[in-house]
């Protein structure tokens, strides 16, 4: 096991057990196969295809087909189709500063394979000269990585709302940290990448951000998503996520961008412009 493995792990592709989702002729995502079989009884949303599934041409706005969409969620949902039920949405666009062509229920994006973003923040503290970061220990209640270890502070990019305005909101609700310190945070660049596991596709950018925050603050979870933090050295945090699986695998993405930047990752370490190289990950081949 090594560093290394995080970003392959990431980096997994089958897209021939998926097939293309095209809204108004762009190509938005992937749906497996099994679900693109079970689309075809919604004739009136849907054209499916053996290459690609579609919605029909008469849906021919952002309202029509985010409504018709999703009220066929809302039928699957209720056959079993989806987990997590979060009442979010999520954009479906081309780009994320283009206008969305729907929108989706957050808890079906993995199924569609459609291209989320979410907002990451490195919550840092200076002794002694030396960086450590706080980390988190991901609630057993969440649908995706109960139990995972995180960084103090990260969520999805749902509609309506700005990356800044969303990270202050995530700030106080993972770890109590006030509008005024949240206010500090520095963009610090993104990593992304498209894993194809099973009838599941996480395509996915990661706004990070760096925090310094006061060596005497203690986060607190206060929206219950959140069981414990720990303040680490980036020593432990590299051996850990080198050693074993117990970050989330997005999360180790992130982390090990932040350990780049910081110097503890470097380049006497083996595989590092592998590393460097994969934290912004090329999509499959076939894709548009």
């Amino acid at each position: 096991m090594s560093l290394l493995d995080r970003i392959r792990y990431c980096q997994e592709r089958d897209a021939a057990r998926f097939r293309r989702f095209q809204v108004a002729g762009h190509p938005v995502g992937w749906v497996a196969q099994e679900l693109a079989d079970r689309l075809r009884g919604f004739p009136q949303v849907f054209a499916v295809s053996r290459e690609a599934v579609q919605l029909v041409g008469g849906l021919d706005s952002a309202e029509r087909r985010t409504r018709a969409v999703g009220d066929v969620i809302l039928r699957l949902r209720e056959e079993g189709w989806f987990s997590g039920w979060r009442g979010e949405a999520f954009a479906v666009s081309t780009a994320f500063h283009t206008p969305p062509l729907l929108q989706l229920e957050r808890a079906a994006a993995r199924a569609f394979g459609v291209r989320c973003y979410c907002v990451q923040l490195n919550g840092i503290v200076e002794r002694d000269g030396e960086l450590q970061t706080w980390i988190a220990r991901r609630s057993l209640s969440k649908p995706v990585g109960p139990g995972k270890l995180d960084q103090i502070v990260g969520g999805g990019q749902p509609v309506g709302i700005g990356l800044r305005a969303n990270l202050i909101k995530e700030c106080a609700e993972e770890a109590s940290i006030p509008e005024a310190l949240a206010r500090r945070a520095r963009p610090v660049g993104a990593v992304a990448y498209l894993r194809q596991a099973g009838d599941i596709c996480d395509d996915e950018v990661l706004f990070n951000y760096d925090l310094l925050l006061p060596p005497d603050f203690a986060p607190l979870n206060a929206d219950g998503e959140v069981a414990d933090f720990e303040l680490w050295p980036l020593g432990r945090v590299k051996a850990v996520l080198a050693e074993s699986e117990d970050f989330l695998f997005d999360v180790a993405l992130s982390l090990l961008d932040f350990l780049v930047r910081h110097g503890a990752i470097g380049p006497s370490d083996p595989d590092y412009i592998e590393i460097c190289e994969g934290l912004w990950s090329s999509p499959p081949e076939g894709a548009a």
